[in-house]
């Protein structure tokens, strides 16, 4: 099966491919340069049965003959041929039998069967050969075997086999190899990634310090995964707050309702009563609201609830918000509001963080005691109203 899959992968068929193209290119380029070899014998060849024919052809008629014979006498290998036949086509010297049919004597290389002079009929050689009338009327042939293209054929051929074959399979292994890479890194990333699936937020992609496409896409998967766990965590913390905030807001609705139903006599009362209620779960859809609108303000993704705030606004809503939660625990709950103060920002939200911190101040002072709210401007009459309210609670304790 992990064979199947390693055919099947795209990195092997890539690798293949390249194989292929190489195979191509290769047999082309030996092509090439057989076809380039072969032209250069033949022509090569047939400028020295030029240059033979011309030598030959200059001599006397009595030297012709002799000089043939010693040209053929030279031949060790038995390539060159040779033949002066007279204007009937009598042979007169040379190892060839006859003038080959259709042979033209205008001293242009041709190519042209000849026979032998003592060699069977049937095996005639495919041979280079230039012709030339002399003047005497007599015909003179120069061929040559021009077999030494089969064998650089088959040299070539050896050297297209021992070069071709190892690097298709050097190409094959190499796809082999990287594509085993490959899936041994998916499935490395998979495992990861259903780690992150079943809960993991932590867990990250595996990253290479190496400078590849996976790597800078690893790189760009794991920023994204760093977004997503802290946009979790964030919803999470809104989860959370909004459960806290929403406490006290939902605990004086329920005493407002308890009150009403065990003071109210009246329907005057009892809408008193339900106003302040329905007040409670205003109150409770603000901060949903505001908490939301925090979590988009900390992203820097909202800032169209920010307007001009009046903090003494908000200081008296606060304080008339608390303030039967301050009396439920005996807790004396004062305003002092010398001047007004706007700012800009989130009204919600400036009214949720007084809440919050009037919320606390009740919940953490003791029975008895006493929590104000000042709004003030300057550090130091912040420092002398701190002194002027830590009095008040000695003289209450006293």
């Amino acid at each position: 099966m992990r064979q199947l899959q390693l055919i099947r992968s795209n990195t092997f068929r890539w690798a293949s491919a390249v194989a292929a193209v190489f195979a191509v290119f290769m047999i082309a380029m030996f092509g090439f340069i057989y076809w380039k070899i072969d032209g250069y014998l033949i022509m090569r060849s047939d400028r020295m049965l030029a240059q033979q024919l011309y030598f030959i052809a200059v001599l006397p008629d009595s030297r012709r003959a002799d000089a043939i014979s010693d040209h053929l006498g030279q031949d060790s290998r038995g390539v060159q041929y040779a033949g002066l036949f007279d204007p009937a086509g009598n042979r007169l010297a040379g190892n060839l039998k006859e003038l080959p049919q259709g042979f033209s004597v205008d001293g242009a290389a041709q190519a042209a069967r000849v026979a032998r002079v003592g060699q069977s009929s049937g095996g005639d050689p495919l041979v280079r050969a230039v012709g030339r009338r002399l003047e005497n009327g007599d015909v003179l042939v120069m061929g040559r075997n021009v077999d030494e293209t089969r064998e650089i054929s088959s040299v070539v051929g050896q050297a297209l086999a021992l070069g071709l074959l190892p690097a298709l399979c050097l190409c094959l292994l190499a796809g082999a190899w990287l594509s085993v890479r490959a899936q041994r890194r998916v499935e490395e990333v998979n495992q990861r990634v259903q780690r992150i699936v079943a809960g993991d937020l932590r867990e990250r992609l595996p990253h290479r310090n190496v400078n590849d496409p996976f790597s800078r896409l690893t790189v760009i998967v794991n920023g994204m995964l760093n977004e997503m766990e802290a946009m979790i965590n964030a919803l999470a913390g809104v989860g959370n707050d909004i459960a806290h905030d929403l406490r006290t807001p939902l605990t004086r609705a329920r005493l407002s309702l308890e009150r009403g139903r065990t003071h109210a006599t009246t329907l005057e009362q009892l809408q008193a009563v339900a106003d302040k209620a329905i007040g409670g779960i205003d109150q409770s859809l603000a901060i949903i609201t505001a908490l939301l609108r925090l979590a988009e303000i900390e992203n820097s993704r909202r800032s169209a609830g920010f307007g001009n705030v009046a903090l003494h606004e908000i200081l008296r809503e606060v304080c008339d918000v608390y303030e039967p939660i301050a009396e439920d625990k005996s807790i004396e709950l004062s305003v002092d509001i010398d001047r007004k103060l706007h700012v800009w920002g989130d009204r919600d939200l400036l009214f949720e963080a007084v809440a919050n911190l009037v919320d606390n101040a009740i919940k953490f002072t003791p029975v008895g005691g006493k929590v104000g709210l000042d709004l003030l401007r300057d550090d130091k009459v912040s420092t002398r109203a701190r002194d002027r309210y830590r009095a008040g609670y000695q003289r209450k304790g006293a």
